[in-house]
């Protein structure tokens, strides 16, 4: 299975996104949800994802599937974000539109022969974190935040949730064969010394760690906070990343995206970490091990962004958004011993104990 499922998820990152016109855009908006608007592109890595505004003002988020996801993927995605939206109806999720027929996603045939699905979700509105000033407040906005959303996911359950990703922290090693074709030797080198770590201290303990369905993706661009207010959580977006996965591989991929924009980088991770901490406290096994998986998040955003880069240029700038501030912070990392990383990340944890 994990071959398979392995192999699917190297498919969508190896095929190129829908690339549907504006006007087709408007076209199947209309023709299947009744919304008449104007579309304008938004990046997505695997998707193509567009705004439909209407003339009133309203906007709507019209997404394309990529040709190589799974229906019960798309199925899956769709089905958590209703679940969060009745189990905390107050979290600031996008809610999922019905077409005209009451079906809450469509089939579509692409240009090119292929088959996608077609969605069409709420539009929220906020300033995307990366670009407001990050202070403490919105960090722990941030860590609070994403403790409430795992709440509300403790216990569902889908088929398509248990599919795999390569962006899945937790199974790191899958991604091995792509250190080999970095440039870089002195890069190339620090990949491998992070692999080592992970499959040294992380991989063989990951069975003893609890598991759900999670974001898998809560970074700075995905979150968005009030333009006058930018430590108030306003919007959680981009949930195509969700998986089964452990939930330690959660908080060190949010944390991962702190690192940076402090002398240093372990303020804001903590902050973070310590915030989700109160709300949905780590088990002392994940306590040990959540500052390694946090180093694999910038393991596996290097390599992948690497090596999507050169097979899709035109994509270039949005492939590697984080690439050089993974590789930064692998290179702060990479003398530090692992439980001092690991002391440095929990440090705003009160009476924290480790397994």
């Amino acid at each position: 299975m994990m071959l398979e499922t392995a192999s699917t998820d190297t498919a969508a990152l190896s095929t190129a996104a829908p690339d549907l016109s504006p006007a087709a855009l408007e076209r199947l908006a209309a023709a299947r949800y009744g919304i008449e608007g104007v579309a304008t592109a938004l990046g997505g890595e695997r998707d193509q994802n567009a705004c439909i505004e209407t003339a009133d003002g309203a906007r709507y988020v019209l997404k394309i599937s990529n040709p190589s996801e799974q229906a019960a993927v798309v199925d899956f995605q769709i089905a958590a974000l209703d679940h969060i939206a009745q189990r905390a109806p107050d979290l600031p999720i996008p809610r999922v539109l019905r077409t005209l027929d009451g079906d809450s996603s469509a089939h579509l045939t692409l240009p090119d022969g292929s088959l996608s699905m077609v969605r069409m979700l709420t539009y929220l509105d906020g300033v995307q974190i990366k670009h407001t000033e990050r202070t403490a407040a919105q960090r722990c906005a941030m860590g609070s935040g994403l403790a409430r959303l795992d709440l509300a996911l403790q216990g569902f359950d889908h088929p398509g949730a248990h599919h795999d990703l390569l962006w899945n922290a937790s199974a790191a090693h899958r991604l091995r064969d792509k250190m080999e074709s970095l440039p870089d030797p002195a890069k190339q080198q620090l990949a491998r010394r992070f692999m080592a770590r992970f499959e040294e201290h992380v991989l063989p303990r990951l069975h003893e760690v609890r598991t759900q369905v999670i974001h898998n993706d809560y970074h700075l661009y995905n979150v968005l906070v009030a333009s006058a207010e930018q430590e108030r959580v306003t919007g959680i977006i981009d949930f195509g990343d969700m998986l089964h996965a452990p939930l330690v591989s959660e908080v060190a991929t949010a944390a991962a995206f702190h690192m940076t924009g402090s002398d240093d980088p372990f303020a804001g991770p903590a902050q973070f970490v310590g915030a989700y901490q109160a709300i949905l406290p780590l088990t002392p096994l994940e306590q040990d091990i959540v500052a390694d998986l946090m180093a694999t998040r910038h393991l596996v955003t290097a390599l992948i962004s690497e090596w999507r880069a050169v097979r899709y240029p035109h994509n270039r700038a949005y492939i590697m958004r984080h690439n050089p501030a993974a590789w930064e912070a692998l290179g702060q990392l990479a003398d530090l011993p692992r439980q001092d990383a690991r002391d440095g990340l929990l440090s705003d944890i009160p009476h924290r104990s480790i397994a």
